[in-house]
Protein backbone atom coordinates (compact mmCIF):
# COMPACT_ATOMS: atom_id res chain seq x y z
CA UNK A 1 0.00 0.00 0.00
CA UNK A 2 2.75 2.46 0.92
CA UNK A 3 4.71 1.65 -2.23
CA UNK A 4 1.61 2.13 -4.39
CA UNK A 5 0.87 5.46 -2.68
CA UNK A 6 4.43 6.62 -3.28
CA UNK A 7 4.22 5.65 -6.96
CA UNK A 8 0.99 7.63 -7.34
CA UNK A 9 2.32 10.63 -5.40
CA UNK A 10 5.73 10.98 -7.04
CA UNK A 11 5.88 13.28 -10.07
CA UNK A 12 5.94 11.54 -13.45
CA UNK A 13 7.88 14.12 -15.46
CA UNK A 14 11.67 14.22 -15.56
CA UNK A 15 11.62 17.84 -14.40
CA UNK A 16 9.47 16.98 -11.38
CA UNK A 17 11.58 14.01 -10.32
CA UNK A 18 14.84 15.91 -10.80
CA UNK A 19 13.46 18.81 -8.75
CA UNK A 20 12.40 16.37 -6.05
CA UNK A 21 15.87 14.84 -5.99
CA UNK A 22 17.28 18.35 -5.68
CA UNK A 23 14.92 19.74 -3.05
CA UNK A 24 14.76 16.78 -0.66
CA UNK A 25 18.50 16.86 0.24
CA UNK A 26 18.40 20.65 0.72
CA UNK A 27 15.38 20.48 3.01
CA UNK A 28 16.89 17.56 4.89
CA UNK A 29 20.13 19.51 5.34
CA UNK A 30 18.24 22.49 6.72
CA UNK A 31 16.36 20.31 9.20
CA UNK A 32 19.56 18.60 10.34
CA UNK A 33 21.39 21.92 10.73
CA UNK A 34 18.48 23.41 12.65
CA UNK A 35 18.17 20.41 14.96
CA UNK A 36 21.88 19.77 15.51
CA UNK A 37 23.30 23.31 15.42
CA UNK A 38 20.54 25.65 16.53
CA UNK A 39 19.32 23.48 19.37
CA UNK A 40 22.65 22.19 20.65
CA UNK A 41 24.96 25.15 19.98
CA UNK A 42 22.54 27.86 21.10
CA UNK A 43 21.49 25.87 24.16
CA UNK A 44 25.14 25.35 25.12
CA UNK A 45 25.84 29.06 24.64
CA UNK A 46 22.81 29.88 26.79
CA UNK A 47 24.05 27.62 29.58
CA UNK A 48 27.48 29.23 29.57
CA UNK A 49 26.11 32.78 29.61
CA UNK A 50 23.63 31.86 32.35
CA UNK A 51 26.41 30.43 34.51
CA UNK A 52 28.28 33.72 34.08
CA UNK A 53 25.23 35.60 35.42
CA UNK A 54 24.79 33.42 38.51
CA UNK A 55 27.63 35.06 40.55
CA UNK A 56 26.05 38.49 39.98
CA UNK A 57 22.68 37.26 41.23
CA UNK A 58 24.29 35.71 44.29
CA UNK A 59 26.22 38.94 44.88
CA UNK A 60 22.98 40.94 44.89
CA UNK A 61 21.50 38.59 47.44
CA UNK A 62 24.62 38.91 49.65
CA UNK A 63 24.23 42.70 49.55
CA UNK A 64 20.60 42.41 50.61
CA UNK A 65 21.52 39.95 53.38
CA UNK A 66 24.27 42.28 54.71
CA UNK A 67 22.03 45.36 54.93
CA UNK A 68 20.82 46.33 58.47
CA UNK A 69 17.20 46.70 57.33
CA UNK A 70 14.96 46.37 54.27
CA UNK A 71 15.17 50.09 53.40
CA UNK A 72 18.94 50.10 53.25
CA UNK A 73 18.92 46.83 51.32
CA UNK A 74 16.55 48.32 48.71
CA UNK A 75 18.74 51.41 48.39
CA UNK A 76 21.94 49.37 47.98
CA UNK A 77 20.31 47.10 45.37
CA UNK A 78 18.90 50.10 43.44
CA UNK A 79 22.40 51.61 43.35
CA UNK A 80 24.43 48.47 42.47
CA UNK A 81 21.90 46.72 40.14
CA UNK A 82 22.22 49.13 37.17
CA UNK A 83 26.02 48.74 37.32
CA UNK A 84 25.45 45.04 36.56
CA UNK A 85 22.73 45.76 33.95
CA UNK A 86 20.16 44.36 36.39
CA UNK A 87 16.98 45.94 37.77
CA UNK A 88 16.14 44.90 41.34
CA UNK A 89 12.96 45.57 43.31
CA UNK A 90 12.71 44.91 47.03
CA UNK A 91 10.17 44.10 48.20
CA UNK A 92 9.05 42.37 45.00
CA UNK A 93 5.57 42.17 43.52
CA UNK A 94 3.59 39.00 43.94
CA UNK A 95 5.45 36.27 41.98
CA UNK A 96 3.62 33.91 39.60
CA UNK A 97 2.68 30.42 40.72
CA UNK A 98 5.33 28.83 38.51
CA UNK A 99 7.70 29.35 35.64
CA UNK A 100 6.29 31.03 32.53
CA UNK A 101 7.88 30.02 29.24
CA UNK A 102 6.74 29.65 25.64
CA UNK A 103 6.69 26.07 24.38
CA UNK A 104 9.07 26.79 21.48
CA UNK A 105 11.55 28.68 23.71
CA UNK A 106 14.26 25.99 23.83
CA UNK A 107 17.03 28.31 25.05
CA UNK A 108 14.72 29.55 27.82
CA UNK A 109 14.34 26.02 29.07
CA UNK A 110 18.11 25.61 29.20
CA UNK A 111 18.46 28.93 31.04
CA UNK A 112 15.93 27.98 33.71
CA UNK A 113 17.51 24.56 34.21
CA UNK A 114 20.95 26.14 34.60
CA UNK A 115 19.72 28.77 37.09
CA UNK A 116 18.00 26.18 39.26
CA UNK A 117 21.05 23.95 39.24
CA UNK A 118 23.19 26.85 40.51
CA UNK A 119 20.59 28.52 42.79
CA UNK A 120 18.40 25.71 44.21
CA UNK A 121 16.13 28.02 46.25
CA UNK A 122 15.40 30.40 43.35
CA UNK A 123 11.77 31.36 42.83
CA UNK A 124 9.79 31.32 39.60
CA UNK A 125 11.12 32.66 36.28
CA UNK A 126 8.96 34.70 33.91
CA UNK A 127 9.93 34.59 30.22
CA UNK A 128 6.61 35.84 28.85
CA UNK A 129 8.24 39.01 27.54
CA UNK A 130 10.24 38.45 24.38
CA UNK A 131 13.36 40.42 25.41
CA UNK A 132 13.15 40.52 29.19
CA UNK A 133 13.75 37.99 31.97
CA UNK A 134 12.15 38.32 35.38
CA UNK A 135 13.03 36.07 38.31
CA UNK A 136 12.48 36.05 42.05
CA UNK A 137 15.19 35.38 44.67
CA UNK A 138 14.48 34.83 48.37
CA UNK A 139 16.39 37.03 50.82
CA UNK A 140 16.46 38.02 54.48
CA UNK A 141 14.04 40.91 53.82
CA UNK A 142 11.67 38.97 51.52
CA UNK A 143 11.64 38.06 47.86
CA UNK A 144 13.39 40.42 45.52
CA UNK A 145 12.54 40.67 41.80
CA UNK A 146 15.46 40.82 39.37
CA UNK A 147 14.83 41.70 35.74
CA UNK A 148 17.36 41.98 32.93
CA UNK A 149 17.68 41.91 29.18
CA UNK A 150 17.43 38.48 27.59
CA UNK A 151 20.67 39.07 25.70
CA UNK A 152 22.64 38.67 28.92
CA UNK A 153 21.84 34.94 28.94
CA UNK A 154 20.97 34.12 25.30
CA UNK A 155 22.74 34.57 22.00
CA UNK A 156 21.40 37.60 20.17
CA UNK A 157 19.14 36.90 17.18
CA UNK A 158 19.42 33.10 17.09
CA UNK A 159 16.92 33.07 14.24
CA UNK A 160 19.46 34.66 11.91
CA UNK A 161 21.12 31.30 11.25
CA UNK A 162 17.78 29.77 10.27
CA UNK A 163 16.98 32.73 8.04
CA UNK A 164 20.38 32.58 6.38
CA UNK A 165 20.05 28.83 5.93
CA UNK A 166 16.64 29.23 4.29
CA UNK A 167 17.71 32.15 2.10
CA UNK A 168 20.92 30.58 0.89
CA UNK A 169 19.21 27.19 0.57
CA UNK A 170 16.56 28.77 -1.66
CA UNK A 171 19.23 30.62 -3.65
CA UNK A 172 21.31 27.49 -4.17
CA UNK A 173 18.17 25.56 -5.08
CA UNK A 174 17.34 28.19 -7.71
CA UNK A 175 20.87 28.08 -9.12
CA UNK A 176 20.79 24.29 -9.15
CA UNK A 177 17.39 24.29 -10.84
CA UNK A 178 18.63 26.61 -13.59
CA UNK A 179 21.64 24.37 -14.12
CA UNK A 180 19.45 21.27 -14.05
CA UNK A 181 17.00 22.80 -16.51
CA UNK A 182 19.83 23.48 -18.93
CA UNK A 183 20.93 19.88 -18.59
CA UNK A 184 17.41 18.48 -19.06
CA UNK A 185 16.48 20.74 -21.97
CA UNK A 186 18.45 18.67 -24.55
CA UNK A 187 16.76 15.51 -23.27
CA UNK A 188 13.34 17.14 -23.62
CA UNK A 189 14.17 18.33 -27.15
CA UNK A 190 15.29 14.80 -28.05
CA UNK A 191 12.05 13.39 -26.64
CA UNK A 192 9.99 15.93 -28.58
CA UNK A 193 11.83 15.13 -31.83
CA UNK A 194 11.38 11.38 -31.29
CA UNK A 195 7.67 11.83 -30.44
CA UNK A 196 7.11 14.00 -33.51
CA UNK A 197 8.88 11.47 -35.74
CA UNK A 198 6.72 8.71 -34.28
CA UNK A 199 3.67 10.76 -35.32
CA UNK A 200 5.00 11.18 -38.84
CA UNK A 201 6.46 14.68 -38.47
CA UNK A 202 10.10 15.58 -38.97
CA UNK A 203 11.21 18.52 -36.82
CA UNK A 204 14.60 20.17 -36.73
CA UNK A 205 16.86 18.70 -34.08
CA UNK A 206 20.52 19.30 -33.29
CA UNK A 207 22.29 17.25 -30.60
CA UNK A 208 23.38 19.33 -27.61
CA UNK A 209 23.97 19.00 -23.89
CA UNK A 210 26.17 16.49 -22.08
CA UNK A 211 28.22 13.94 -23.99
CA UNK A 212 25.81 11.10 -23.24
CA UNK A 213 22.85 13.15 -24.50
CA UNK A 214 24.79 14.14 -27.61
CA UNK A 215 25.56 10.49 -28.33
CA UNK A 216 21.89 9.57 -27.94
CA UNK A 217 20.87 12.50 -30.16
CA UNK A 218 23.33 11.53 -32.86
CA UNK A 219 22.08 7.94 -32.73
CA UNK A 220 18.51 9.20 -33.11
CA UNK A 221 19.45 11.31 -36.14
CA UNK A 222 21.20 8.33 -37.73
CA UNK A 223 18.16 6.15 -37.11
CA UNK A 224 15.78 8.79 -38.52
CA UNK A 225 17.90 9.29 -41.62
CA UNK A 226 18.15 5.54 -42.15
CA UNK A 227 14.38 5.12 -41.87
CA UNK A 228 13.78 7.99 -44.28
CA UNK A 229 16.19 6.46 -46.80
CA UNK A 230 14.42 3.12 -46.48
CA UNK A 231 11.06 4.79 -47.03
CA UNK A 232 12.35 6.53 -50.13
CA UNK A 233 13.80 3.29 -51.49
CA UNK A 234 10.53 1.50 -50.80
CA UNK A 235 8.59 4.24 -52.57
CA UNK A 236 10.75 3.91 -55.69
CA UNK A 237 10.46 0.12 -55.56
CA UNK A 238 6.69 0.23 -55.18
CA UNK A 239 6.38 2.64 -58.09
CA UNK A 240 8.22 0.15 -60.30
CA UNK A 241 6.21 -2.79 -59.00
CA UNK A 242 2.94 -0.96 -59.55
CA UNK A 243 3.86 -0.16 -63.16
CA UNK A 244 5.31 -3.60 -63.93
CA UNK A 245 2.35 -5.55 -62.54
CA UNK A 246 -0.43 -3.38 -63.89
CA UNK A 247 0.89 -3.51 -67.44
CA UNK A 248 0.47 -7.31 -67.89
CA UNK A 249 -2.91 -7.17 -66.13
CA UNK A 250 -4.04 -4.54 -68.62
CA UNK A 251 -2.85 -6.70 -71.53
CA UNK A 252 -4.71 -9.68 -70.08
CA UNK A 253 -7.88 -7.64 -69.70
CA UNK A 254 -7.67 -6.36 -73.28
CA UNK A 255 -6.82 -9.82 -74.65
CA UNK A 256 -9.74 -11.45 -72.86
CA UNK A 257 -12.08 -8.77 -74.09
CA UNK A 258 -11.27 -9.76 -77.69
CA UNK A 259 -12.03 -13.46 -77.13
CA UNK A 260 -15.52 -14.70 -77.80
CA UNK A 261 -15.94 -17.49 -75.27
CA UNK A 262 -18.45 -18.19 -72.45
CA UNK A 263 -15.59 -18.50 -69.93
CA UNK A 264 -14.28 -14.98 -70.63
CA UNK A 265 -16.53 -13.14 -68.09
CA UNK A 266 -15.29 -15.42 -65.30
CA UNK A 267 -11.70 -14.84 -66.37
CA UNK A 268 -12.28 -11.10 -66.47
CA UNK A 269 -13.63 -11.24 -62.92
CA UNK A 270 -10.47 -13.05 -61.89
CA UNK A 271 -8.36 -10.33 -63.51
CA UNK A 272 -10.38 -7.62 -61.75
CA UNK A 273 -9.95 -9.48 -58.47
CA UNK A 274 -6.20 -9.68 -59.07
CA UNK A 275 -6.19 -5.90 -59.61
CA UNK A 276 -8.03 -5.31 -56.33
CA UNK A 277 -5.67 -7.63 -54.51
CA UNK A 278 -2.72 -5.80 -56.04
CA UNK A 279 -4.17 -2.49 -54.83
CA UNK A 280 -4.53 -3.91 -51.31
CA UNK A 281 -0.96 -5.16 -51.28
CA UNK A 282 0.37 -1.83 -52.49
CA UNK A 283 -1.73 0.17 -49.99
CA UNK A 284 -0.39 -1.94 -47.14
CA UNK A 285 3.20 -1.71 -48.34
CA UNK A 286 3.10 2.03 -49.02
CA UNK A 287 2.22 3.00 -45.48
CA UNK A 288 3.16 6.63 -45.04
CA UNK A 289 5.36 6.87 -48.11
CA UNK A 290 4.90 10.20 -49.85
CA UNK A 291 2.34 11.40 -47.30
CA UNK A 292 3.56 14.39 -45.32
CA UNK A 293 1.82 15.56 -42.15
CA UNK A 294 -0.16 18.77 -42.56
CA UNK A 295 -2.92 20.73 -40.87
CA UNK A 296 -6.19 19.02 -41.77
CA UNK A 297 -9.80 19.88 -40.95
CA UNK A 298 -10.87 16.46 -39.71
CA UNK A 299 -14.61 17.07 -39.99
CA UNK A 300 -14.23 18.20 -43.60
CA UNK A 301 -12.16 15.10 -44.36
CA UNK A 302 -14.76 12.81 -42.75
CA UNK A 303 -17.58 14.52 -44.62
CA UNK A 304 -15.68 14.02 -47.88
CA UNK A 305 -15.05 10.31 -47.17
CA UNK A 306 -18.71 9.71 -46.30
CA UNK A 307 -19.88 11.69 -49.34
CA UNK A 308 -17.65 9.58 -51.63
CA UNK A 309 -19.01 6.40 -50.06
CA UNK A 310 -22.61 7.52 -50.52
CA UNK A 311 -21.96 8.46 -54.16
CA UNK A 312 -20.68 4.90 -54.63
CA UNK A 313 -24.01 3.60 -53.36
CA UNK A 314 -22.79 2.66 -49.88
CA UNK A 315 -25.00 3.13 -46.81
CA UNK A 316 -22.60 5.29 -44.79
CA UNK A 317 -23.69 7.99 -42.34
CA UNK A 318 -21.71 10.58 -40.36
CA UNK A 319 -23.07 11.33 -36.89
CA UNK A 320 -22.72 14.77 -35.21
CA UNK A 321 -19.35 15.37 -33.59
CA UNK A 322 -18.93 15.20 -29.82
CA UNK A 323 -16.71 17.63 -27.94
CA UNK A 324 -15.18 20.88 -29.14
CA UNK A 325 -13.70 20.84 -32.62
CA UNK A 326 -10.12 22.22 -32.31
CA UNK A 327 -9.99 23.08 -36.00
CA UNK A 328 -7.13 21.93 -38.25
CA UNK A 329 -4.90 19.30 -36.60
CA UNK A 330 -1.62 17.83 -37.92
CA UNK A 331 -2.48 14.62 -39.78
CA UNK A 332 -1.42 12.57 -42.78
CA UNK A 333 -4.50 12.98 -44.99
CA UNK A 334 -3.68 10.22 -47.49
CA UNK A 335 -3.03 7.59 -44.81
CA UNK A 336 -6.06 8.66 -42.79
CA UNK A 337 -8.39 8.65 -45.80
CA UNK A 338 -7.09 5.21 -46.81
CA UNK A 339 -7.74 3.94 -43.28
CA UNK A 340 -11.29 5.35 -43.23
CA UNK A 341 -12.04 3.93 -46.67
CA UNK A 342 -10.93 0.51 -45.46
CA UNK A 343 -13.00 0.73 -42.27
CA UNK A 344 -16.12 1.79 -44.16
CA UNK A 345 -15.51 -0.79 -46.87
CA UNK A 346 -15.08 -3.57 -44.32
CA UNK A 347 -18.17 -2.45 -42.42
CA UNK A 348 -20.35 -2.49 -45.54
CA UNK A 349 -18.81 -5.72 -46.84
CA UNK A 350 -19.92 -7.54 -43.70
CA UNK A 351 -22.99 -5.48 -42.83
CA UNK A 352 -25.72 -3.39 -44.42
CA UNK A 353 -24.84 0.05 -43.03
CA UNK A 354 -21.99 1.92 -41.41
CA UNK A 355 -22.08 4.83 -38.99
CA UNK A 356 -19.11 7.11 -38.42
CA UNK A 357 -18.73 9.32 -35.33
CA UNK A 358 -15.94 11.45 -33.93
CA UNK A 359 -15.14 12.52 -30.37
CA UNK A 360 -12.81 15.45 -29.74
CA UNK A 361 -11.12 15.02 -26.36
CA UNK A 362 -8.61 17.18 -24.55
CA UNK A 363 -5.64 15.01 -25.52
CA UNK A 364 -6.89 12.68 -28.25
CA UNK A 365 -9.38 12.30 -31.06
CA UNK A 366 -11.48 9.16 -31.46
CA UNK A 367 -12.98 8.22 -34.83
CA UNK A 368 -15.47 5.38 -34.51
CA UNK A 369 -16.87 3.24 -37.34
CA UNK A 370 -19.73 0.85 -36.46
CA UNK A 371 -21.63 -1.70 -38.54
CA UNK A 372 -24.52 -4.13 -38.09
CA UNK A 373 -22.60 -7.19 -39.25
CA UNK A 374 -21.63 -10.32 -37.30
CA UNK A 375 -18.67 -8.61 -35.63
CA UNK A 376 -15.42 -10.19 -34.48
CA UNK A 377 -15.10 -12.26 -31.27
CA UNK A 378 -12.96 -10.57 -28.58
CA UNK A 379 -10.42 -13.39 -28.63
CA UNK A 380 -9.81 -12.72 -32.35
CA UNK A 381 -9.26 -8.95 -32.13
CA UNK A 382 -5.48 -9.23 -32.02
CA UNK A 383 -5.38 -11.64 -34.92
CA UNK A 384 -7.76 -9.48 -36.98
CA UNK A 385 -5.24 -6.61 -37.32
CA UNK A 386 -2.43 -8.87 -38.50
CA UNK A 387 -1.61 -8.73 -42.21
CA UNK A 388 -3.31 -11.40 -44.36
CA UNK A 389 -5.51 -12.58 -41.49
CA UNK A 390 -8.98 -13.73 -42.69
CA UNK A 391 -11.51 -14.54 -39.99
CA UNK A 392 -13.94 -16.60 -42.07
CA UNK A 393 -15.96 -17.95 -39.13
CA UNK A 394 -16.53 -14.48 -37.74
CA UNK A 395 -17.03 -12.33 -40.84
CA UNK A 396 -19.17 -13.06 -43.83
CA UNK A 397 -16.98 -13.53 -46.89
CA UNK A 398 -19.81 -13.83 -49.39
CA UNK A 399 -20.09 -10.09 -49.92
CA UNK A 400 -16.68 -9.76 -51.48
CA UNK A 401 -13.30 -11.34 -51.35
CA UNK A 402 -10.46 -9.83 -49.38
CA UNK A 403 -6.88 -10.60 -48.62
CA UNK A 404 -6.92 -9.75 -44.91
CA UNK A 405 -5.19 -6.37 -45.16
CA UNK A 406 -8.04 -3.95 -44.42
CA UNK A 407 -7.61 -3.68 -40.64
CA UNK A 408 -3.83 -4.07 -40.94
CA UNK A 409 -3.75 -0.94 -43.14
CA UNK A 410 -5.88 0.90 -40.59
CA UNK A 411 -3.59 -0.18 -37.73
CA UNK A 412 -0.54 0.99 -39.69
CA UNK A 413 -2.19 4.37 -40.32
CA UNK A 414 -2.96 4.70 -36.60
CA UNK A 415 0.64 3.91 -35.66
CA UNK A 416 1.93 6.44 -38.19
CA UNK A 417 -0.07 9.10 -36.34
CA UNK A 418 1.12 7.87 -32.94
CA UNK A 419 -2.32 6.42 -32.16
CA UNK A 420 -3.96 3.01 -32.04
CA UNK A 421 -6.80 0.90 -33.42
CA UNK A 422 -9.23 -0.60 -30.92
CA UNK A 423 -11.85 -3.18 -31.80
CA UNK A 424 -15.02 -3.95 -29.89
CA UNK A 425 -18.73 -4.64 -30.16
CA UNK A 426 -21.07 -1.87 -31.25
CA UNK A 427 -23.67 -1.16 -28.58
CA UNK A 428 -25.87 0.69 -31.06
CA UNK A 429 -25.74 -1.53 -34.16
CA UNK A 430 -24.60 -4.83 -32.67
CA UNK A 431 -21.74 -5.40 -35.13
CA UNK A 432 -18.08 -4.47 -35.12
CA UNK A 433 -16.96 -1.22 -33.49
CA UNK A 434 -13.58 0.07 -34.71
CA UNK A 435 -12.08 3.04 -32.84
CA UNK A 436 -9.27 4.93 -34.53
CA UNK A 437 -7.63 6.88 -31.68
CA UNK A 438 -5.30 9.73 -32.69
CA UNK A 439 -3.33 12.05 -30.38
CA UNK A 440 -3.92 15.77 -30.63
Amino acid sequence: MVVDWLKRSLPRSLYGRAALILVVPVVTLQIVVSAAFVQRIYEDATRQMTRALVPELLYLREIAEAAPDAVVAAEDLARIGPLLALTVELPAAEPPAGDIRRLADLSGRSMIETLRSQIPDMGPVDLSAQREVRLWLPSRWGDMEVSFNRRLVSVANPHQLIVLTLVFGALLTLVSYIFLRNQLRPIRRLAEAATAFGKGRVVHYRPSGANEVRVAGAAFLDMRNRIERQNQARTFMLSGISHDLRTPLTRLRLGLALIDDPEVPALLRDVEEMGRMLDSFLDHAKGEAGDEAQAVDLMALLEGVVADARRAGQAAMLRPAEGTNPGPVPLRPVALRRALDNLIGNALRHGTRAEISVLFGDRRIRIRVEDDGPGIPPESHEEAVRPFARLDPARNQNRGAGVGLGLAIVADAARVHGGSLRLGESARLGGLQADLVLPR
